[in-house]
């Protein structure tokens, strides 16, 4: 028998990128094509809804193999990733008992915070740290005598040529969580130089941290991250080399501390981009090394999209920020548990944690897999488009003096404040969404009994200056709202006065529910209505405190009006949508609508305060 060679798609003639666009404007029917289907991205460039072989033929990012110069492709040719978890304890003792707990639950990383020195020796306590990364975190004052108390563990058991892990010195952090001002570049280096010194008997060990995470939980932009990270490094670089010390020295110390949030292929592009972009940078000091070129990053999920109503939804937004990191490459991941953002996590949040990401080892086989991004015409595409983007604002950063020159005037928290307002904003809009918080509320539940944390967890013990990161999660705003909805003697009630066209009405009465559901108000529906009267009438009989009429744009001309003189101010008057006579029901008092254009958090936020301050 004859083997068949025949490939299927030489059964379909090939169709150009010219006859395709030709039939998608005609399918448009006139519409633009590009504001119908064309993305325009916050991080400054558009995105086309489909890309072929010929958008990345002339890329060099698919030259390379995975642990290859500039490291597009990953700086290994394994992906398997560590798996750390942040332990959260009361005393060095308390942290050292949970640490070689979980580290029986296939923890492999180890994140540690260090009050003092004399606390390491109790905090790495019988764990086999040739086997385990181990990551401290303490004041930047406290950096070098933390190392020379983690080197002598170090030593003690070992370790010193299999041992991975960092002390992550970040001389910025208080700068940036708190304002504060002034920045000794000279303490600066001389405090870094000592550290080099006392690590230097570990090659593993790294201890100058570039900790964009803060960026980006304070709501920088993805190209906005991945550009003041890139600066941050390359200022340990500049200012190190020019102390006198070797360059290849100084980048096999550097630590990448990034975060990774539900963007899914743009942030997958942004790691592929981090590591061209930074291999290119280390080139340009001439290493003895090319792995002094390899960057090395752990990867946490987001907290600036976490919410507290809802909080399982937090999954849903951590397991796809830890499926982009696994599909990236980095070295290792936290995957921040759904209860960070209102407790200390307890066993049961860490436990699926820490399990989402074995979900993608043990069942999806993703460490089995290095790059499956690569080749992909529209992650390539974006991978060198967010490079773009994000190499202009290094350029910028370092033609103005550098990332510690920027932070110090506050340039940078400036930056990323304005990206925080601008996505807050699109929170409020509806243009960016969270699911369970300005979009598909659980109208019913409650929240307030089980916030048990609130403000900043840094230990810094300094008040916010006017160059503080806001550090404003998106979703604080709503939750004001409702936390005031059920902090209220009495919860509104909003009723939803359906009748006419049955199409429209069921649908903005689901429009209206999700709308005043996110301030946490009680909805009342109904299945329609003969006659406003008898809207009204059920509307009150129930002490609606809102009546909202749902039908269509044709109707409202007649029926808003009415409705209005019957309620005569016994409750709130609001029209759903935005019809064509909007102007005319102005005209008789009608003042309230609710539509796709609004800004639903200030809707909200002035329904708040009719309502509650009764």
């Amino acid at each position: 028998m004859a083997e068949n060679r025949e490939k299927l798609f030489d059964m379909f003639p090939e169709v150009s990128y010219e006859e395709w666009r030709a039939k998608v404007e005609t399918d448009l029917k006139g519409a633009d094509f590009d504001k119908k289907l064309v993305w325009r991205t916050n991080e400054g460039f558009n995105v086309q809804p489909v890309y072929r072989a010929e958008d990345i033929a002339k890329f060099t990012t698919t030259e390379s193999l995975p642990g290859q110069f500039p490291f597009v492709r990953g700086t290994r040719t394994d992906n398997d990733w560590l798996t750390r978890q942040n332990i959260v304890a009361d005393s060095a003792a308390e942290a050292n008992t949970v640490a070689l707990d979980v580290l029986t639950k296939g923890v492999t990383s180890l994140g540690f915070k260090v009050a003092d020195a004399a606390d390491v020796a109790t905090l790495l306590k019988n764990i086999d740290i040739t086997k385990v990364e181990i990551n401290l975190n303490c004041c930047p004052g406290k950096a070098v005598e933390v190392a020379k108390a983690l080197v002598a563990c170090i030593e003690a058991a070992g370790a010193v040529d299999t041992f991975r892990g960092s002390v992550n010195y970040n001389p910025l952090r208080r700068q940036l969580l708190h304002g504060v001002e002034g920045i000794d570049k000279a303490a600066i280096v001389a405090e870094a130089t000592a550290l080099l010194d006392v690590v230097a008997p570990v090659k593993g060990l790294r201890c100058l941290a570039v900790d964009s995470e803060i960026l980006a939980n304070g709501g920088a932009y993805i190209y906005q991250e991945l550009g003041y990270a890139l600066a941050w490094g390359a200022e340990w670089l500049t200012l190190l080399t020019d102390a006198g010390r070797n360059v290849t020295e100084v980048a096999c110390r550097i630590k990448f501390n990034m975060c990774v949030s539900s963007n899914f292929f743009m942030e997958i592009a942004k790691f592929r981009a981090a590591r061209m972009l930074w291999a290119q940078i280390v080139e340009q000091y001439k290493p003895e090394c090319e792995c002094a070129a390899k960057m090395m990053v752990c990867a946490s999920t987001s907290r600036f999209n976490q919410t507290i109503y809802d909080a399982h939804v937090n999954l849903l937004r951590s397991q796809t920020e830890t499926f982009s990191a696994c599909v990236a490459g980095v070295d290792s991941i936290v995957t921040t548990p759904f209860d960070v953002p209102y407790k200390t996590p307890d066993a049961f949040s860490e436990r699926i944690a820490r399990n989402q990401q074995f979900l993608l080892k043990e069942e999806s086989h993703m460490d089995k897999v290095v790059d499956p991004a690569g080749g992909s015409y529209y992650v390539e595409t974006l991978t060198v488009a967010i490079a773009k983007e994000a190499w202009k604002l290094f350029l910028t950063t370092v033609d103005e003096g550098g990332f510690f020159d920027a932070v110090g005037a506050g340039k940078v928290q400036a930056a990323v404040n304005a990206s925080c307002e601008k996505r807050h904003t699109d929170v409020a809009r509806r243009k960016e969404i969270l699911l369970g918080t300005n979009q598909y509320p659980n109208i019913n539940e409650k929240a307030a009994d089980k916030i048990e944390t609130t403000g900043c967890k840094c230990c810094c013990g300094t008040e916010k200056g006017p160059n503080a990161l806001a550090m404003k999660r998106a979703a604080t705003d709503f939750e004001a709202l409702r936390l005031a909805t059920e902090a209220a003697a009495k919860r509104p009630k909003v009723f939803m006065l359906t009748i006419g066209n049955l199409a429209m009405r069921l649908a903005r009465a689901q429009f209206s529910t999700n709308f005043f559901g996110c301030a946490g108000y009680e909805i009342i529906d109904n299945l329609g209505f003969d006659t406003v009267e008898q809207g009204i009438d059920a509307a009150l009989e129930k002490g609606a405190d809102v009546v909202v009429l749902c039908s269509s744009d044709d109707e409202y001309a007649t029926l808003a009006p009415e409705a209005f003189k019957y309620l005569n101010g016994r409750a709130e008057f609001v029209v759903a949508g935005a019809p064509a006579c909007t102007e005319e029901l102005k005209a008789v008092g009608i003042n309230d609508f609710v539509h796709v254009r609004c800004n639903v958090l200030d809707t909200l936020r002035d329904f708040n305060n009719r309502l509650l301050n009764k």
